[in-house]
């Protein structure tokens, strides 16, 4: 990335937009499988469409032999698309299109049961097709002392979670095929703590499923401007693979047909591998308050609005550059709390380019239609510049409505 570059993009493409890296998510996809492989070789990833279902992402961990976790029939949709084989498709989540559920277990699909409204929906699509086996998964929850009460899973201690055993049990086609956790904690001292309860949990039912799921919750690459805004260390791969790979490997070392260890992560692949370019349309000074206005938006970057500021670089495309020690990026939104980055300190013009790093994760998927259409994504690579997401326009957003 350079001036020259980026003017060009611009000319071509307008003042804001994604760039995408595949190679670098392919890179991760590879050293995360690896370090955790080395340890406990039956092992795989289910990258989480939600976090950035971009197809050219999606159809890279199917090329490179991962599973889609999806939770949705529009993320089922995009899985199969791509060419991902229904087997290697895990349906989770809190609520679920059963006629869809219906489509992917009948064409061999997982679906990792959540909650106990899903039972009966389960025993009617198992008794409407008795010669199909389905593949069912459940989710379960436990604590793991990360101070949260999580809202997903079967609670292990419940009646509830003795139905669902009851109904996997009591029907002859339903298969077992996997245990699945998930918690939003990315601290590493809660990742030992779920794989060894897990484990407990699957000697107290005397089972050994051919999927054992950990679910995600990791963090993963960023720049060190990034992770000092953490309050906590941010873990490498390897270390959680040390925390969780060895607890496998012990548990089932005399055992010849080791179950699958799986995954599920997403921010851990995708963070590092988007950055959002915009253009400074405009530098003022409010009471001593230097603020510049960008064609972006914090929903356009972070829309968690998580607070913290990503890694920034400024690129001399305008004119007349002036140093400020405290400036602040705001976004073209009408909100009064739309700012991208806070307190900024170095050289800015009207005109110059503002590069912001770690975007990669829930940008483009949860940014919402508010006052402009979002903006395209691209990918530069040694071929050239491949649009891999044109420009919305009125008519995306607008379509659906009854004028």
């Amino acid at each position: 990335m350079n001036k020259e570059i980026l003017e060009k993009l611009t000319a071509d493409y307008g003042d804001a937009f994604y760039v995408l890296d595949t190679e670098q998510f392919r890179k991760n996809f590879s050293e995360l499988k690896a370090e955790f492989s080395k340890i406990y070789s039956n092992f795989n990833i289910a990258y989480s469409y939600k976090t950035n279902y971009t197809p050219k992402l999606c159809r890279t961990v199917n090329e490179m032999g991962g599973y889609a976790e999806v939770v949705s029939d529009m993320e089922m949709e995009i899985a199969l698309r791509v060419g991902v084989k229904p087997e290697k498709i895990i349906w989770n989540g809190p609520y679920k299109n059963y006629k869809k559920v219906e489509e992917l277990l009948i064409i061999g699909g997982t679906v990792n049961l959540d909650s106990v409204y899903e039972i009966q929906k389960i025993r009617n699509i198992a008794e409407r097709y008795p010669r199909h086996t389905l593949n069912i998964g459940i989710r379960v929850n436990f604590d793991i002392g990360d101070g949260v009460t999580s809202r997903f899973g079967f609670d292990i201690e419940s009646e509830d979670f003795e139905n669902v055993l009851r109904l996997i049990n009591e029907t002859g086609n339903l298969n077992l095929i996997g245990i699945q956790c998930h918690f939003a904690t990315r601290r590493l001292d809660t990742w030992k703590p779920r794989a060894e309860k897990m484990l407990a949990l699957l000697d107290r039912l005397n089972l050994k499923p051919p999927h054992i799921d950990l679910g995600g919750g990791l963090f993963g690459k960023m720049d060190e401007s990034l992770k000092v805004q953490f309050d906590s260390a941010i873990p490498d791969y390897k270390e959680y693979a040390e925390a969780v790979a060895p607890v496998f490997a012990e548990y089932y070392k005399d055992c010849k047909d080791k179950p699958l260890l799986l995954i599920e992560p997403g921010s851990a692949l995708v963070g590092d591998c988007m950055k959002f370019a915009s253009k400074v349309v405009n530098i003022k000074e409010v009471r001593g308050k230097a603020i510049a206005t960008l064609l972006g938006s914090i929903y356009n970057i972070n829309p968690t609005l998580n607070k913290k500021n990503p890694p920034i670089k400024v690129y001399n495309t305008g004119v007349e550059q002036k140093h400020y020690s405290d400036l602040d990026f705001g976004g073209f939104t009408c909100i009064e709390s739309d700012y991208l980055y806070r307190n900024y300190s170095g050289k800015l013009a009207q005109g110059d380019t503002v590069v912001f790093g770690n975007v990669g994760s829930y940008s483009v998927v949860l940014k919402p239609p508010f006052i402009l259409p979002n903006f395209p994504v691209i990918e530069i690579s040694d071929k050239g510049c491949e649009l891999i997401k044109r420009a919305e326009v009125f008519e995306d957003l607008f379509h659906t409505f009854s004028f």
